[in-house]
């Protein structure tokens, strides 16, 4: 579950990945450097162990790569990243989580 393939739809602003046929996606908004992480939409039949931060992790490191920042709306992923805190340098000056 490590290797979560991503695929940036930019025409429906969310970070999407298949798993077992079903779609998981992450909904985002951008302003300048900034990508706000709004929302996460995954059915309950790939809801498995770990399957949730893994995607998360993978759209971490891909906004990593191309040195964004990232503000979590989204409870869940806000959650996430007070989990692990190595992701703290990605946030923009002044978020706190």
């Amino acid at each position: 579950m490590n290797d979560v393939l991503i695929k940036d739809n930019t025409f429906l602003r969310q970070f999407e990945t298949s798993l077992d046929g079903h779609l998981a996606k992450i909904e985002y908004s951008s302003q300048e450097r900034k990508v706000f992480l709004t929302k996460i939409v995954v059915p309950e039949e790939i809801t498995k162990q770990g399957f949730n931060e893994s995607f998360i992790k993978a759209v971490l490191h891909h906004l990593q790569e191309k040195n964004l920042r990232v503000v979590p709306t989204s409870p869940q992923i806000a959650g996430f990243l007070r989990r692990n805190r190595q992701y703290k340098e990605m946030l923009p000056v002044g978020i706190r989580i």
